[in-house]
């Protein structure tokens, strides 16, 4: 069975901002998954526990969010806070046994950086491997 995975990213603007310069060109050059659909955020500490289960509901099959690094955060301590939020999830995730690992929080540098790319490659792999979220069957 083909499977594709649906992952949605919410990322912090100053993380992404190069990422997204000319209308996304950069991110497909670098071989960025064209599965995954990005949000940019003024901050990911605006992010709530709602939001990334909302995008589960909507039929994503793993959701990441990508920040500043904890000690460099643009907004002091904006990463920090999602950080929380994301681990809150995973607990949830875990209590309603499904794999915590469809929601993952990343720390990266400003800018276009390959690890930007990386995490999002990751993020493709560990989904590709998990298979179909159990949130939402989908037809064949």
């Amino acid at each position: 069975m083909s499977f594709t995975p649906d992952i949605r990213l919410f990322s912090c603007h100053y993380t992404a901002q190069q990422s997204c310069t000319e209308g996304g060109s950069i991110l497909r050059e670098l071989n960025f998954p064209a599965n995954i659909t990005m949000t940019r955020l003024a901050c990911t500490g605006k992010i709530e526990e709602t939001d990334l289960l909302k995008a589960f509901e909507d039929g994503a099959d793993g959701v990441y969010v990508v920040g500043c690094p904890l000690d460099g955060c643009h907004n002091v301590k904006g990463s920090q806070r999602a950080a929380k939020r994301v681990a809150s999830v995973r607990k949830a995730l875990v209590e309603m046994g499904v794999e915590q690992d469809r929601v993952r929080m990343y720390h990266v540098e400003r800018g276009l950086h390959p690890e930007f790319i990386a995490v999002a490659e990751e993020m493709d792999a560990l989904i590709r491997s998990l298979g179909p979220s159990p949130f939402c069957r989908k037809a064949a």
